[in-house]
């Protein structure tokens, strides 16, 4: 009786978790609907190579930092500066619940994520888009995508 109830919390965890993921088309799809091509002279390819380095498109991960903090769905913002996730001091500068940065339609870290890049190092505030999208050819991540 208990591993039928593990196998079956197991399934649903691995459902759970499965459904937290975008498709790297349809994540092109919302960036685009939300006007972000061309945003502050980032390309969706530089949009989705970040949420492909941060995140893998998980919209609800949580990684928790050695400081302290802790990074946010799909583009993993940081509780420390840009949202109040009321366990530690923040800045809160996007004036945003953490949670809300988990959310599927992506509307809150969308708009913390133009914040961010509106200011003075735009994406280069994110070590993962420094280190494995900036400067490197990046057109392969629309391939196949249609965003009409």
């Amino acid at each position: 009786m208990t591993r039928v109830l593990r196998i079956t919390v197991a399934c649903c965890l691995l459902v759970i978790n499965q459904a937290t993921r975008m498709h790297r088309c349809e994540l092109a799809r919302v960036l685009y609907k939300n006007e972000l091509d061309g945003y502050e002279g980032y390309s969706l390819n530089d949009w989705i190579c970040l949420a492909f380095v941060e995140s893998k498109f998980n919209v609800s991960k949580i990684n928790e930092n050695a400081d302290g903090s802790t990074d946010y769905g799909i583009f993993q913002i940081n509780s420390h500066y840009w949202c109040n996730n009321y366990q530690s001091h923040s800045e809160n500068y996007c004036h945003v619940d953490c949670e809300d940065l988990l959310e599927p339609d992506l509307i809150s870290s969308i708009n913390c994520a133009k914040k961010i890049i509106s200011g003075q190092r735009g994406m280069r505030n994110w070590l993962e888009w420094r280190l494995h999208c900036a400067g490197r050819p990046l057109s392969y991540w629309m391939t196949g995508c249609h965003l009409r």
